[in-house]
């Protein structure tokens, strides 16, 4: 089945050529002018991923985009002239997947969607007796025990908190400010070289068992956790 995109921008005429891109490419296209009709439009039938503009006239994107992630774990890939880092960084941190700027190449978009779309599809966890599964990586919660093909990584307690969130959010980019607050709280300073050593201990714990998921560096981000 081709996978549903709804895009959402009050600009009717880039929605137009957005729609004939997408169906042209593939797939299958919902639209919605305005933070209600997105509302609306998801309610009615889930999308398989959502394009959204930053500006609409009843409110802005960003807040949609996180009142959405409350939600739903579908790709959101926002669409804006703003091209700024602190405006970037923004987006994801409300929970954005992904970040196009306007004017923007049809095959680029495309490209995008594509690899939100697949991102999700495969390392989306998995839910399992008492924790989840992401790939050969599976992480029990009540037990704090994380394995790889079955056999258990031999964690500390903070560095399994770090590999829970990432996994708990895989395929999403962590910023480290996220990741510092979650794993470590107010209790260290944030310029601390604290995650970096941990994320480099992560790695090479599961590449020991020959995990098939690793955690990426997102430059001047953070940390994600997605299939090598």
């Amino acid at each position: 089945m081709n996978a549903n995109i709804l895009v959402v921008d009050d600009d009717r005429f880039l929605v137009e050529a957005i729609r004939d891109l997408l169906t042209n490419n593939g797939f299958v296209v919902r639209e919605a002018n305005s933070a209600a009709q997105c509302y609306e439009a998801v309610a009615i039938q889930t999308p398989d991923g959502v394009l959204l503009d930053w500006g609409l006239p009843d409110d802005d994107g960003l807040s949609v985009c996180r009142k959405l992630r409350q939600d739903y774990d579908f790709p959101i890939l926002m669409l804006t002239s703003r091209n700024a880092t602190v405006d970037k960084v923004l987006g994801l941190e409300m929970g954005a997947d992904d970040y196009i700027t306007k004017p923007f190449d049809g095959h680029e978009l495309v490209a995008r969607v594509r690899a939100q779309l697949r991102r999700a599809r495969t390392v989306a966890p998995i839910e399992v007796a008492a924790g989840f599964r992401v790939g050969s990586l599976e992480i029990n919660e009540d037990s704090r025990v994380a394995r790889v093909n079955g056999t258990a990584l031999d964690l500390t307690e903070t560095e399994f908190k770090l590999l829970f969130y990432l996994a708990k959010n895989s395929g999403r980019a962590l910023s480290r400010e996220m990741l510092f607050d979650q794993v470590w709280g107010y209790e260290i300073d944030f310029n601390s070289n604290s995650l970096e050593v941990m994320v480099y201990r992560l790695r090479n714990k599961l590449d020991a068992l020959g995990a098939d998921v690793m955690i990426r560096t997102r430059r001047a981000y953070g940390y994600q956790l997605e299939p090598v």
